[in-house]
């Protein structure tokens, strides 16, 4: 059995007394085999660094408290948690049913994966430490997008990509020359970091968030971005790098925007969302509207219960066709940021936009709830990306926002829960969050300009990380990106306004002994929300709403085979 999955996997079990999802563990590790290091990496592109050949590492630069706050979970396999709350069903044309653990290393329904809802770690289960830096050549040291994850590579040389191998880490790289500078797309070994290759001479836009899928039914993962330099054509990339096509319609919104995938009208086709235009797998243009927007980054989901997708942009809701949902009028400077949750528990998704005096949350019609709102007190530059998690013991989602001088987590009032001192007048970055102990309650994970955080359930400090961004709208990442059964840290750095040379273009952060329990082993695309995507890159026709769910929003879920954790909050 390969070191990296099997092995890690049985020292976790050993510590935790974590014993029945071993039968599943096993099974996966055999069909997996020797991953043979992450195969086809040939170190002749970028460095890599604080890594052994046991992929141990060490760094002082990253420093953690002792412990976790009173709502960390014990070393137990009986800890209390009830488990997967759900299963997705196996789409009719598969012949599958409900509850049936589908093949280790394929993808069968909406969620499968493995995965143990018992894992657990101990209280003082964060002691982070670098697991590996990838340093650009000259000219493409530095990123200022958030770091995107999926299997793209045979790396067990079996014929075949998908959960046996390792995933892959997707990076733009390029100079800090403004927000769209030509850069180059970088596809790493999620173990290593070591690149297995890069877009080369087919540039794309440095402050461009890409996002990455199965467009075509090929089954194979894509990647879609945009070309340098302000209004923008699309381009898609193959599995391999390779120029797939590049759209005949400009991107208007494309400076430091993010793209989004999903099959918008239910056809069994996948869409591309740019801002407030859409367009086909092909990037043939479907439909553009006025309101696009820089630094921005399209939500999609069902709104309104017709089984087709509402299109959230800057300062509005578009139905699939096109045809004008409902206006957002408090998106004073077109910049905005959309987000879909359930926050009062009926049946129907709220819709939390960040604008630029605050954040505002409406009915999925556009009735106003209230806001705009700046509960930290600080009511500017709040047109940032939010994410949404349960971050206390009560029953309720909280949202994670940010403006230039506050990280805070609130209510779905909008009262504060606490809020912590950052620095970001440079941009609108954004945040995370990831149960990393299995204790039903996220840790918040936010980037400023010179720190990357990660918070306790009460605000308190558990790691602190130096390195340098002028940022955009990026926030880091959470992710099994080795396949070794904990979940990892992703965070791009670059000098943008304030010179120096960039320590690293992307550093990954692991607990030094792998306690954190198993995250999901993709992240696709900016408005990751979970369901938007299977783990092998496909993209639902019939996306699962996922207020009704994990109810969350750029945050990553714990699982087990076939079905998400919802692990009961422990005090």
């Amino acid at each position: 059995m390969d070191d990296s999955i099997a092995s890690r996997w049985q020292r976790r079990g050993l510590r935790r007394g974590v014993l029945r999802c071993c039968a599943l563990v096993w099974s996966t590790a055999a069909a997996c085999g020797d991953p043979g290091g992450g195969g086809g990496n040939d170190g002749t592109q970028g460095s890599l660094t604080n890594a052994g050949t046991d992929g141990s590492s060490t760094d002082a630069s990253i420093t953690a408290s002792a412990s976790m706050s009173s709502t960390a979970a014990t070393d137990s396999a009986d800890s209390g948690t009830d488990g997967t709350k759900f299963d997705i069903p196996v789409e009719e044309t598969t012949g599958g049913t409900t509850g049936v653990l589908p093949p280790s290393c394929k993808v069968e329904d909406d969620m499968n994966a493995v995965g143990d809802c018992m894992a657990a770690a101990p209280p003082d289960a964060f002691e982070p430490e670098t697991q590996w830096d990838f340093l650009g050549p000259e000219g493409f040291r530095e990123s200022i997008t958030t770091p995107l994850v999926a299997n793209m590579t045979d790396d067990n040389g079996d014929g075949e990509i998908d959960l046996c191998d390792i995933p892959d880490v997707v990076v733009v790289a390029g100079p800090p020359l403004g927000d769209t500078p030509p850069a180059r797309i970088y596809v790493l070994d999620g173990a290593t970091g070591v690149p297995h290759f890069d877009t080369g001479n087919e540039m794309v836009q440095w402050g461009g968030t890409p996002a990455l899928g199965d467009i075509d039914g090929d089954g194979m993962v894509e990647i879609v971005t945009s070309r340098p330099n302000g209004p923008a054509h699309l381009v898609a990339f193959e599995h391999d790098g390779t120029l797939k096509w590049e759209s005949t319609a400009i991107w208007n919104g494309a400076q430091s925007s993010a793209i989004a995938l999903a099959d918008v009208d239910a056809d069994g086709d996948v869409e591309i969302a740019a801002g407030a235009n859409l367009f086909d797998h092909t990037g043939a243009l479907l439909w553009s509207q006025g309101n696009d927007s820089s630094y921005s980054a399209t939500a999609i989901a069902d709104l309104d219960g017709d089984d087709q997708m509402e299109v959230l942009v800057a300062g509005a809701v578009f139905h699939a066709d096109g045809s004008l949902y409902w206006n957002v009028p408090q998106a004073q400077f077109g910049w905005s940021h959309p987000q879909v949750a359930d926050f009062d528990d009926d049946p129907e998704p709220e819709v939390l936009y960040a604008v630029e005096n605050g954040i505002v949350l409406f009915e999925h019609d556009g009735t106003l709830i209230w806001g705009p709102s700046a509960p930290a007190g600080n009511p500017s530059d709040m047109n940032r990306p939010v994410n949404i998690h349960n971050y206390d013991l009560d029953d309720d989602r909280e949202f994670g926002a940010a403006d230039p001088s506050h990280y805070g987590i609130y209510d779905p009032d909008g009262s504060i829960v606490w809020t912590a001192g950052v620095l970001d007048a440079s941009g609108q970055s954004g945040g995370t969050a990831f149960d990393f102990i299995g204790a039903g309650v996220a840790q918040a994970i936010y980037m400023d300009e010179s720190t990357v955080y990660v918070f306790d359930d009460v605000g308190s400090v558990l790691m602190s990380v130096p390195y340098k961004s002028g940022t955009i709208i990026e926030y880091p990442t959470v992710a099994d990106i080795d396949n070794d059964g904990s979940a990892e840290i992703l965070v791009a750095s670059n000098t943008l306004l304030f010179g120096g040379q960039v320590e690293f273009t992307v550093r990954a952060v692991r607990d030094v002994q792998d306690r954190w329990v198993q995250g999901r082993r993709i992240w696709n695309q900016h408005s990751y929300h979970v369901t938007n995507v299977r783990e092998d890159g496909t993209i639902p026709q019939h996306e699962p709403k996922h207020w009704g769910l994990l109810n969350t929003f750029r945050t990553q879920a714990q699982i087990e085979n076939g079905g998400l954790c919802m692990p009961e909050p422990r005090g």
